[in-house]
């Protein structure tokens, strides 16, 4: 054990930090795979602790860390065990130094690498996973790092499932009869309509007309109907 201590000092002593990654190695030792299992060490040592603290019963401590060891890591990097996967705490710290370094914060894939981590992903991603986030790393990104959350513009929009898309193609079709009075739409035409948020869309109603006539036999009875009581000719 002491001479993985020792590689973990020298690796934390190049990186400026002890988040290694599994397959990290210093002079031929695997730091990576014996952070690993301190981290497990002391997620045991932590849990026989919090069942003392309850009154519970404690099961063996084998395998549990030491006070001692996990004071010697901590001594390293005190956030070398974190609650949250070791990568987000690695690239928070990363980040960090970078922007010690007096550099921008990344915000764009591939805009800064850092020890085999793409920064500027590791933020979006952060901003837009933002209420995935404990209380605490939501802390740590704004007041550590000025990170924000990302605002309703900047969220991708969710992917429309096929479902919407016809319910969307049929509302145009509905305005389309409304305004017309029947649903011989030209094969050519667009149909514009205005959404529930308020975002115009262009929908290529003569297509999608043709369509539907062309799969009338795969076509839920349902939607038979619905096309039917706007004018819908099948032949």
């Amino acid at each position: 054990m002491g001479g993985g201590l020792a590689a973990a000092r020298g690796w934390a002593a190049e990186h400026g930090h002890l988040l290694a990654p599994l397959d990290a190695t210093y002079q031929g030792a695997k730091v990576g795979i014996w952070l690993k299992n301190a981290r497990t060490a002391a997620r045991k040592a932590a849990e026989i602790e919090r069942r003392r603290a309850e009154g519970l019963p404690v099961e063996s401590s084998a395998g549990a860390l030491s006070d001692e060891r996990r004071e010697q890591l901590e001594e390293i990097d005190a956030s070398w065990c974190p609650s949250w996967p070791v990568t987000w705490q690695r690239c928070f710290h990363l980040v960090r130094m970078h922007l010690d370094a007096g550099e921008a914060l990344p915000t764009t894939a591939g805009e800064v690498l850092g020890q085999g981590e793409d920064l500027g992903r590791w933020v979006r991603s952060v901003r837009l996973g933002w209420d995935k986030l404990t209380t605490v790393q939501q802390w740590m990104c704004e007041h550590v790092l000025g990170i924000t959350p990302a605002t309703e513009d900047e969220k991708p929009k969710p992917r429309r499932t096929q479902a919407d898309k016809w319910a969307m193609n049929y509302e145009a079709a509905k305005q389309f009869y409304e305004r017309e009075g029947h649903l011989q739409v030209p094969r050519k035409h667009i149909e514009r309509t205005v959404g529930e948020d308020q975002e115009e869309r262009e929908h290529k109603l003569g297509a999608w007309i043709g369509n539907q006539r062309s799969r009338a036999a795969t076509l839920t009875p349902e939607r038979m109907e619905k096309l039917s009581a706007i004018g819908m000719r099948w032949t």
